[in-house]
């Protein structure tokens, strides 16, 4: 897979993750005085060799980069930064969210892996499996160093090559999630808030907003208004139906809602809701932590609309309010 060229100064550059996903898609953005980035990809050996690559077959000496700015702080996207800035010498940019969340969760002194177990343990994980997602996660700091140095980016508009593009806050898939919008080339680099085939992960950690899901349904009527002919997502296919996709992703978490509920309705831990709801599916530690999180985001949006509530004696169970209307 190759790069793509979107139009006279936009290209998509496939890097590759070692995730069922298979690839994280990064995008150059071409000026006169030089490019500037958004995203870099999981630092490990393939994708530093396609960076290699895809600068030679540009012709783009790393130099050129004026600037690399990074929608979330997830592994997949953010993982190279620090090896990209060491490289090119570029200026990092981040949200003030997702830079709290950096510091969190890959600085030196992060206990978030053991957070996520001591949630999880609460939420009736079995202990086996609550120390094998920890210890997968801690597993993942190898692949985000060195950190890079960041400076915290709050601005509405941005100047990408030569164009001003429209900086959007789309919070759910992370507190700080960052969208890119260019009006007049009807682009929207989307990153992890939209994506064409699978819904992106809305997951509840700890440290972070606590109703996710919330924060991004309502991100996702943002962009209703927006006039896009192609959105540009960081993993798979390019969305040509803005409208649509939306749609057909509100839907889903609304089916997702009304299936858990009636899974927790008469009294469940947040593992057994998880473990119904993806019981289809042979699921690794790595899968089980987002499948985990994101069980927590609906069954937290449901408590926050008063439909669910939850008792803890002694793990953590969700189940039916009184006042609920189901």
């Amino acid at each position: 897979m190759g790069i793509q060229r979107i139009n006279d100064h936009v290209y998509r550059i496939p890097i590759p993750v070692p995730f069922p996903m298979k690839y994280v898609y990064c995008y150059l953005i071409q000026g006169k005085e030089g490019w500037d980035l958004v995203d870099t990809g999981l630092n490990y050996a393939a994708a530093r060799e396609v960076w290699q690559d895809a600068f030679a077959q540009l012709q783009l000496e790393p130099q050129r980069i004026r600037a690399i700015y990074l929608t979330h702080f997830h592994p997949d996207h953010f993982g190279l930064a620090g090896w990209m800035q060491q490289w090119t010498g570029a200026p990092v940019y981040l949200s003030t969210e997702d830079l709290q969340m950096v510091n969190r969760v890959w600085g030196a002194e992060s206990v978030q892996a053991k957070r996520i177990r001591e949630l999880y343990l609460q939420n009736g994980v079995p202990e086996e499996l609550g120390q094998q997602i920890m210890e997968q996660m801690e597993r993942l700091n190898k692949h985000v160093h060195p950190l890079p140095e960041i400076k915290p980016f709050e601005q509405q508009e941005v100047v990408l090559g030569d164009e001003t593009w429209q900086v959007i806050h789309t919070p759910g898939h992370s507190d700080g999630h960052l969208c890119f919008y260019h009006a007049r080339d009807r682009l929207l680099i989307a990153a992890d808030h939209i994506l064409a085939k699978i819904t992106p992960n809305i997951s509840l950690w700890p440290g972070c907003r606590s109703n996710p899901l919330q924060d991004y349904l309502r991100s996702l009527q943002k962009m209703m208004g927006l006039d896009v002919e192609r959105v540009l997502p960081g993993h798979g296919d390019i969305v040509t139906n803005l409208p649509q996709r939306i749609q057909e992703i509100v839907i889903h978490h609304e089916e997702r809602l009304e299936s858990m509920y009636e899974l927790a309705k008469d009294g469940r831990t947040a593992y057994q809701i998880a473990d119904a709801t993806f019981s289809h599916k042979e699921l690794t530690p790595h899968q089980w932590r987002f499948a985990m999180a994101e069980t927590l985001a609906h069954l937290e949006y449901l408590v926050a609309a008063g439909r669910l509530l939850k008792t803890d004696d002694p793990k953590i169970v969700y189940h039916a309010s009184v006042y609920s209307d189901k």
